[in-house]
């Protein structure tokens, strides 16, 4: 008898159903229906390099499916680059695909009746995308990341995306040559692959293996590796399995596992964006999770790798350490890991971690022990004040003093403020506020690599505050605030600001605060109008009409 819910759809009851003509047209034969029907998410374009060697890991995912006795069922979804878009009004796309490859998957997935899903994908959003859509249509269903792209390298020195972004700082400001400025653009992106560092992309994957909804080890593989191909078939075969078990995402998507991946996001030094994007898969899970539980994640777990951007190296170089697996082995042992949550394998994760050594090896300094954190607490800092009542996140590892009180130079759009800080408008002790920009006002979220990549490029990276409604990437370092909420198109405090204003930036009291009289401020809102919105047709006005604050992870339903 079939198991699989397709089958009971269409082939139980139903001895002559037309449903399968058009199986037919495809090459199935009647056994066929007895067999589950494994959907294969397919990620793969030549838009970017995060997503152009995808299709032979779906390849693999087809061929190890079938061996496993199911049947594959393969469609595309699409993705945006967030680096080839950054800067430009493309860039208002980025977290709205989000919701489209959410909204692409589950359609699909409950479209076909489709027993359990392989969801493969590489760029940024790409991954919450996928994870928000295995959790509404929670059929079984597991993570392949794309793999991370090797570094490049440029007269000895290791390079990321983000070292082109910081270049062009450097450049106007005189202090690179031409040759270096052309050698690092040319040489940055050497291979196929995901952004290097531990940038939102390999934070997002690296949180699925400590999830429990990705095959440990398969975060940090290098795209172009033979091992990459291999992980992609594992995992489907590990998926077959899932379906025959119906182990289901939610079974392994709870509280204690989003704890899980929010530890080894703040051991690893990871992306602002994954607060955004575990509170949206947390909704679609139907988890309760808010903004106040990164916080108290970030109070007790460490800093223990010495990764990128505020750190030296690459997530090719934490899988040579041992990878995910011994990060959460180190945590695990000190208490900072739940080891009995379950993992798509059907184990739990400390079964999943029994053969991983106490220790990461004495030879390498990418992954340290708890005694030689690089940081006692968290990077990822919950701030609140009258600028945000509701919260934002600043990443405050790396800095020298997380504190800086200056006035307000407000810009309401990106690009006048990269123009300010190129034109050296921009000074010590400025506070930057960049606003309409956040999930309504820009719409999407832009985030704000190109004008923090030029501050740390103008050598401002310590000394100016930059706060914005919007988002940052997650190569970004520096002091900055973002997520701020409620977001200006909507009336919060941010919109209120005055060029001159004093702002105070403080990460030790968790305090971000316009230094204005409360009846200033009340007098200011009173006569505040929201702008017209600037897009009323298409994806984007969608998006704005429908979406959440930011500090409920944006989500659209």
């Amino acid at each position: 008898m079939a198991f699989n819910r397709r089958s009971k759809n269409i082939t139980q009851g139903v001895a002559r159903s037309p449903n399968r003509a058009m199986y037919y047209a495809m090459g199935y034969k009647a056994a066929d229906f007895d067999k589950p029907m494994i959907g294969v998410a397919n990620g793969h374009s030549t838009i970017t390099p995060c997503n152009s060697g995808l299709q032979k890991l779906a390849d693999a995912a087809i061929a190890a499916i079938t061996n496993a006795g199911a049947n594959p069922q393969v469609f595309g979804t699409p993705t945006i680059s967030d680096g080839m878009s950054m800067g430009t009004e493309g860039m208002k796309f980025s977290l709205i695909s989000r919701e489209v490859i959410a909204d692409s998957i589950e359609t699909c997935v409950n479209g076909q009746w489709l027993d359990g899903c392989v969801v493969i994908g590489g760029c940024d959003k790409n991954m919450p995308a996928g994870m928000i859509a295995m959790a509404r249509t929670n059929v079984p269903s597991i993570y392949v990341y794309g793999g991370t792209i090797r570094p490049g390298n440029w007269k000895g020195t290791d390079l990321t995306i983000v070292s082109a972004f910081e270049a062009v700082g450097k450049f106007t400001a005189g202090q690179m040559s031409q040759e270096d400025f052309d050698g690092i653009e040319r040489n940055a992106c050497p291979s196929t692959g995901s952004c290097g560092g531990m940038y939102t992309a390999n934070t997002m994957s690296s949180s699925f293996e400590a999830l429990g909804m990705s095959l440990l080890y398969s975060s940090t593989m290098a795209n172009p590796d033979d091992e990459k191909t291999g992980s992609a078939a594992e995992s489907a075969r590990v998926l077959v399995e899932a379906v025959k078990k119906d182990l289901k995402p939610r079974d392994i998507i709870t509280r204690k596992s989003i704890e899980n991946a929010v530890a080894v996001i703040m051991a690893t030094g990871g992306s602002t964006n994954a607060v955004l994007h575990y509170l949206a898969i947390a909704y679609a899970a139907d988890v309760e999770w808010t903004i106040d539980d990164y916080e108290r994640m970030r109070k007790k777990v460490p800093v223990i790798c010495n990764l990128k951007p505020s750190g030296e190296y690459v997530a090719t170089d934490l899988h040579k350490a041992g990878g995910v697996p011994q990060v959460m082995k180190i945590l695990l042992n000190a208490g900072l890991l739940n080891g009995d949550c379950m993992t798509i394998t059907g184990k739990t994760m400390a079964e999943e971690l029994a053969n991983v050594p106490d220790a990461p090896s004495a030879d390498q300094n990418v992954i340290m022990p708890i005694e030689r954190a690089l940081y006692k607490q968290g990077h990822l800092a919950i701030l609140k004040g009258n600028l945000s009542p509701e919260g934002c996140v600043a990443k405050i590892t790396g800095l020298k003093n997380p504190v800086i009180t200056g006035p307000a130079r407000v810009f309401d759009d990106e690009y006048a403020a990269l123009d300010a800080i190129l034109a050296d408008k921009i000074h010590a002790g400025d506070v930057v506020v960049l606003r309409y920009l956040g999930p309504k006002g820009g719409p999407g979220m832009p985030e704000m690599l190109a004008p923090t990549s030029a501050l740390i490029g103008k050598g401002l990276g310590e000394s100016v505050g930059l706060i914005t409604d919007g988002r940052f990437s997650g190569g970004t370092w520096g002091m900055v605030v973002g997520h701020v909420s409620p977001e200006a198109m909507v009336g919060g405090t941010i919109a209120l600001v005055h060029e001159g204003d004093s702002i105070t930036i403080d990460a030790h009291q968790l305090l971000i605060q316009l230094n204005v009289a409360d009846e200033e401020i009340a007098r200011r809102r009173a006569a505040w109008t929201p702008p017209k919105p600037r897009y009323t047709r298409g994806v984007l006005a969608k998006f704005a009409t429908l979406t959440s604050s930011a500090s409920k992870g944006a989500v659209t339903d």
